[in-house]
């Protein structure tokens, strides 16, 4: 969007295409005067001791902008650095940035999210916010699109605490024809992309199975019995989810793998059980699903499948969700049949990522809240 933004109380900012310009508005004496300043390459710079000073005295922008998290300008100018990264990273893989709905038609069926709904009173219809970008983007796919990404706005409902906020920005992208191996190398070289690091020699980044994992820490693997599983979770494990088997295996994974993750190093997380393939395709020879997860210490940075194509499979398995959401008191949600007439039509083979950048700022900066890496928290 190009143009002058005016407004009594901030600098005038002239945009031109190839130049953004920072001038003092008519009102104000020189630049001195508001919370910005110009660098000497000529490039807008922000002084957030300025910000701060004119908070305490109760100059008109803090009005208008009372929302703002004050004194998070260096994380703003940090994420800006990271997505302009991350652009030429798919830019220089031949990977196609596109824009997709925010606003859809179906919700997804996934047990362990649910969506915000939206009213179109006019129409007198109901929509969702997106979770993901995901069925969008496959339906691109199985429209002939190339290798493809996006990044942009999604939405889910309960979802608060220290890292996490019901609107974040996620990063999603598929390569065509990529096995497990090549889309976790890719993952990693994201990452690191991201991050603006290289690779280490002296903590190189750990690829392993879900089940090595599980093992080296507990002695037992996925395919444990349920009483051992009840063993080693221990008197903290909600009774009520006793007789669960994936919900002990998330708990076990999250509270005694994960929790030890060496923060210095990315570890990647191949296999897991075929009860949590998700949208994931199955391995013939493990019977595992192609599934993986990134984390970075205990947080968890990226989800990625090796994508099931077969439209009757994921049919079964969307049902499957839905006849667990209602055992559970959940709200069911309606069947995308769009996303399953595209898997019909024919999903070429691919892999995909989703990667939460509010997250990646938080590996970024080394803090646990996310609220310190964002400009507007959601309360």
């Amino acid at each position: 969007m190009f143009g002058d933004y005016d407004h009594p109380a901030l600098p005038r900012l002239i945009c031109r295409p190839g130049a953004v310009k920072l001038v003092p508005h008519p009102g104000a004496d020189s630049l001195n005067q508001q919370p910005h300043r110009l660098a000497p390459d000529g490039r807008i710079a922000f002084d957030p001791q300025n910000v701060l000073r004119r908070r305490h005295r109760g100059d008109p922008i803090h009005q208008l902008l009372g929302a703002v998290v004050f004194g998070n300008v260096d994380p703003a100018l940090k994420r800006a650095a990271m997505l302009a990264r991350l652009r030429d990273y798919f830019r220089a893989h031949n990977v196609l940035e596109v824009s997709t709905p925010s606003l859809c038609q179906y919700p997804v069926t996934d047990v362990h999210v649910d969506s915000l709904s939206a009213r179109a009173a006019q129409l007198q219809r109901d929509y969702y916010l997106r979770t993901s970008p995901e069925y969008s983007l496959k339906r691109l796919l199985a429209a002939g699109y190339p290798d493809i990404y996006e990044i942009g706005p999604v939405f889910r409902d309960g979802e608060s605490g220290r890292r996490h906020q019901p609107e974040f920005t996620m990063l999603e992208w598929y390569r065509h024809a990529y096995a497990i191996d090549d889309i976790v190398s890719d993952t990693l070289s994201v990452l690191h992309t991201a991050l603006h690091e290289a690779p280490r020699d002296l903590s190189p980044d750990r690829v392993a199975t879900y089940d090595s994992l599980l093992f080296e820490r507990l002695g037992v693997d996925s395919d444990a019995s349920i009483d051992m599983l009840r063993e080693r979770v221990g008197p903290d494990f909600p009774q009520a989810l006793e007789h669960d088997r994936d919900a002990m295996l998330d708990w076990l994974f999250d509270q005694q793998v994960a929790a030890y993750f060496d923060d210095a190093r990315f570890t990647a997380v191949t296999h897991y059980p075929a009860s949590q393939a998700a949208l994931a395709c199955i391995d013939p020879v493990s019977q595992r699903a192609l599934r993986f997860e990134v984390y970075r210490g205990p947080l968890e940075l990226a989800n990625g499948f090796v994508e099931l194509r077969d439209a009757d499979e994921q049919r079964a398995r969307f049902n499957n969700d839905i006849e667990i959401r209602t055992q559970q008191g959940r709200v069911q949600y309606p069947i995308d049949d769009l996303f399953l007439a595209a898997l019909d039509a024919g999903l070429p083979q691919c892999a995909g990522v989703a990667v939460g950048i509010d997250r990646l700022m938080m590996a970024l900066i080394g803090t646990d809240d996310i609220a310190k890496v964002v400009s507007f928290t959601s309360h």
